[in-house]
């Protein structure tokens, strides 16, 4: 018996190691739990070539709990936030803000669409209020790429801040502090790290967070004060996920011996070529054009077969040892299939023999 194979947007697959590293206690204000909470902190920053300019503020819980956290904290209360949305997790930023009542507007590119920088420069033009822009690199409900890095030139050049939510992206996707100008990003080490959940952390300009003292809307998801606490102390300031930490520090081992951030992409990018050819040979329609696909998470239509339950889909695919995601569209009915974690091509192979058998089962298909 083992692990059923996760090919979701996180939580992932996990190896051996990273799983063991989670098996000792660690007492959250030992000295050791510190050099392990500040060496993870280092390994971070250096990922994005950030060198003493970026510091690095992990935060307890999910990675919304960071977005949460940096949007309320770098944005001032008298600030306006611009969010290029083409999917869920664009829309759950500019809905974060308005609950914490923030002035948002929302730039809307649908969900079939890569967000437009020419767009962006318009709207920026026409609204001198906005002050920060919020952005998904890798939309994770359809498996978008955005260019980040002209989103990212078009926002320095109107003199504004940006925010990236890399939770799908960074580990694997390029995003060097060097080349792309930017205020934050936020992601979690459940992602392309290949972590456990319970831990986001953002990666931000340190002049950024000195401005932002006093700015946030909450007393825990304070990410100013949850960074001066972790400078002058070392520690957390409230309990941490010290078994995430633990377990993120050997996954952050296993990234290095792997070959780092090509290496990684390299494996994630062989995943998805395989997974959409057999997508096809399923007759399995890829909800995206090539172009526009991340090496991250695949959505495919769902079968117009009057047969199809995606429910019932899912329990057979499970059946087999694979499991999957549902779609997270408004108007179309689709599911969703990861190429990310501790995965190769034996197990896109698998998950692929899976879902033929479970169409098959079905009858959808002969």
């Amino acid at each position: 018996m083992r692990d059923p194979i996760l090919l979701t947007p996180g939580p992932l697959s996990t190896t051996l190691a990273t799983k063991t590293a989670m098996l000792h206690d660690w007492g959250s204000w030992d000295s050791g739990f510190n050099r392990l909470t500040a060496d993870i902190c280092r390994r971070l920053v250096a990922l994005i070539d950030g060198g003493e300019e970026y510091a690095c503020v992990p935060m307890q819980g999910s990675g919304t709990f960071a977005v949460e956290a940096a949007i309320g904290s770098l944005l001032p209360r008298d600030g306006k936030l611009l969010v290029l949305c083409n999917g869920a997790y664009g829309k759950r930023m500019a809905r974060l803000a308005e609950v914490m009542g923030r002035a948002v507007t929302i730039l809307d590119f649908g969900e079939t669409a890569p967000v437009d920088p020419a767009r962006v420069a318009q709207r920026l033009a026409s609204d001198l209020a906005i002050t920060h822009v919020g952005v998904i690199y890798c939309e994770t409900s359809t498996g978008i790429l955005n260019p980040l890095r002209e989103i990212a030139d078009v926002v320095a050049r109107a003199g504004k801040r940006l925010v990236i939510d890399a939770m799908s992206a960074l580990g694997a996707l390029p995003l060097s502090a060097r080349e792309t100008p930017f205020d934050a990003v936020i992601a979690s080490a459940n992602k392309c790290l290949e972590g456990v959940p319970g831990m986001g952390f953002v990666l931000v300009r340190r002049h950024s967070l000195e401005a932002a003292q006093g700015n946030a809307h909450s007393l825990s998801l304070d990410l100013y004060d949850q960074w001066r606490y972790l400078q002058q102390t070392g520690q957390w300031r409230y309990t941490p996920p010290t078994h995430v930490v633990a377990a993120l520090s050997a996954a952050l081992d296993q990234f290095d011996a792997e070959g780092g951030r090509p290496a990684r992409l390299a494996r994630y990018q062989a995943n998805c070529d395989m997974l959409l050819e057999g997508l096809q040979q399923l007759d399995l329609q890829p909800f995206l054009p090539a172009a526009i696909q991340a090496p991250v998470i695949v959505t495919a239509h769902a079968p117009t077969h009057p047969a199809w339950r995606f429910d019932a889909f899912y329990q057979r695919v499970k059946a087999y040892g694979v499991v999957l995601y549902p779609g997270k569209l408004t108007e179309l009915e689709t599911f969703r299939i990861g190429c990310i974690g501790a995965i190769g091509q034996a197990e896109i192979q698998l998950a692929l023999d899976a879902m033929a058998h479970a169409l098959t089962e079905m009858r959808i298909r002969n």
